[in-house]
């Protein structure tokens, strides 16, 4: 069971880092985009918030979930509550993020993961 909490660690890491990369490189593209010649005023405006907002909303989504892979694999109680949140969430996150929601909901649900975690 111990291997299973540390695979699931790394993946949510790993899962986070992807979010965390694509909201620069969204944020990258729009902001880019904006200042091409002849884009005119409004579309400068559109294009940087919606830019700065939707990267915003991936980093927010994202941060948590590398922190709570890290503590996930230091075994904190508290950072199991917060990757089953997150593998709730993701299950509409098909296909990669469904997989990872219906493993970590598997694993953290386990009776030997709730006593591994103090709980029990």
């Amino acid at each position: 069971m111990e291997n299973h909490i540390k695979i699931l660690g790394i993946l949510w890491i790993i899962s986070g880092t992807l979010g965390l990369t694509f909201a620069i490189i969204v944020f990258g593209i729009l902001f880019g985009v904006s200042y091409i010649p002849d884009v005119g005023y409004e579309a400068e405006v559109i294009l940087r918030s919606i830019g700065a907002g939707f990267s915003l909303f991936l980093a927010i989504l994202s941060v948590p979930e590398i922190i709570g892979g890290i503590w996930l694999m230091k075994k904190r109680e508290w950072a199991r509550i917060l990757v089953l949140l997150f593998a709730f969430l993701n299950l509409i996150n098909f296909p990669f993020g469904t997989a990872l929601g219906v493993y970590s909901i598997v694993i953290l649900f386990n009776q030997e993961a709730v006593k591994l975690f103090g709980k029990g």
